[in-house]
């Protein structure tokens, strides 16, 4: 069994992510926000009325390299 730990920090319109993973940062609003995970990833989604919602993955992983 494995552990899980999640913390959101609102400031405005940015939303600052804290996870075992690392940390990640959102920006938007209710209807459109755009999201980039801890490992790099960037995901775009827009909200429609009626419960529908769109996603969108742009780009691949974001490489780090540590020296």
């Amino acid at each position: 069994m494995g552990w899980h730990y999640r913390k959101s920090i609102k400031v405005g319109p940015f939303r600052i992510n804290l996870s075992r993973h690392g940390v990640g940062h959102s920006f938007g609003g209710r209807r459109f926000h755009l999201t980039t995970t801890p490992d790099g990833r960037r995901h775009v989604t827009v909200r429609l009325p009626g419960g529908f919602h769109l996603s969108k993955s742009l780009g691949g992983r974001r490489h780090r390299h540590y020296r």
